[in-house]
């Protein structure tokens, strides 16, 4: 009778084990399913389809296949270079046929001089006006591209790696660039040696050369971390309601994606702004150092 009883509960403890695994692996693949919308893909959503993008054969360089079909990352980049330069182009005619700029015009000069008075000049100076057309440019693509990942059926380019990673290439040249063309190339070359003593070098020069590196890589792994993370937290609120599986809860996981959301349309203006701000910063590092 005892042997009986006990081999009972063991078969209820392994069904609760096992329906527990089961509930568990359910989430998990729910949680999964959920995080593949904020993944890149070669796929695009659309209201009750999905969009494949043609396959394009990969090429061979140096015996490394680099494959070049499109995906939705690059595709909602150029959607976003598209958008800013019909903008921009729009707003300038605006502006040139206007001496009191109106509409759109009126909304890219208030960006345009608040980048330059509180961003290029501060940080660059007068010399700095010249780069305008590149940091503006940054800014308004980042914020785009920002901007479009909270659109429904949307997609946000700057939380893959590569496209940050781009724009912090672009912004690793132009700081080069400005320090060379200021300082020229034999000052910018002995300023790597940080003015110590030439038995100092061999530690000096790759301590300024890696800091030259880090600068740009900051810039692409803070754009990349805060543009994914808030979109994985609204993700993971999301998927609340499909783990526990009751309606009850669902308000609650909702309000607070929302708030989620709201605060991403902020972040979305703040991290264009902190990429464009720094960038002229180290910018003008590299440039007001041959004063030095």
């Amino acid at each position: 009778m005892n042997s009986s009883v006990l081999n009972n509960i063991d078969q209820h403890s392994n069904t609760l084990i096992d329906s527990s695994a089961i509930h568990a692996q359910h989430s998990e693949n729910v949680f999964v399913e959920l995080l593949h919308h904020i993944k890149d893909s070669k796929t695009i959503e659309v209201p009750f389809a999905h969009f494949e993008f043609p396959p394009i054969p990969p090429i061979n360089i140096f015996g490394i296949q680099i494959d070049l079909t499109i995906t939705r990352h690059v595709f909602f980049l150029w959607i976003s270079a598209f958008i800013v330069a019909i903008v921009t182009i729009v707003a300038a005619r605006k502006n040139l046929k206007s001496k009191v700029p109106k509409g759109i015009g009126n909304l890219v000069e208030v960006f345009v001089e608040y980048i330059r008075d509180e961003i290029v000049i501060p940080n660059m100076g007068k010399d700095g006006i010249k780069y305008m057309p590149y940091l503006l440019t940054t800014f308004f693509f980042i914020l785009v591209m920002n901007l479009i990942g909270l659109v429904p059926y949307g997609a946000t380019s700057t939380s893959n790696v590569s496209v940050t990673g781009g724009l912090a290439l672009i912004a690793f040249i132009m700081i080069q660039v400005a320090a060379i063309k200021k300082q020229g190339f034999k000052h910018y070359l002995a300023h790597l040696t940080g003015g110590v003593h030439w038995a100092l070098w061999p530690i000096m020069i790759p301590i300024e050369i890696l800091g030259l590196f880090t600068k740009p890589f900051a810039l692409c792994i803070r754009l990349f971390a805060n543009m994914t993370g808030g979109h994985i937290v609204i993700v993971s609120l999301i998927g609340l309601i499909f783990i526990f599986k009751t309606v009850w809860i669902a308000p609650i996981p909702i309000a607070f994606a929302v708030g989620i959301n709201i605060l991403e349309l902020f972040v979305a203006f703040l991290q264009a702004y902190i990429f464009t701000m720094l960038t002229s910063l180290f910018m003008g590092l590299g440039m007001q150092s041959s004063e030095h």
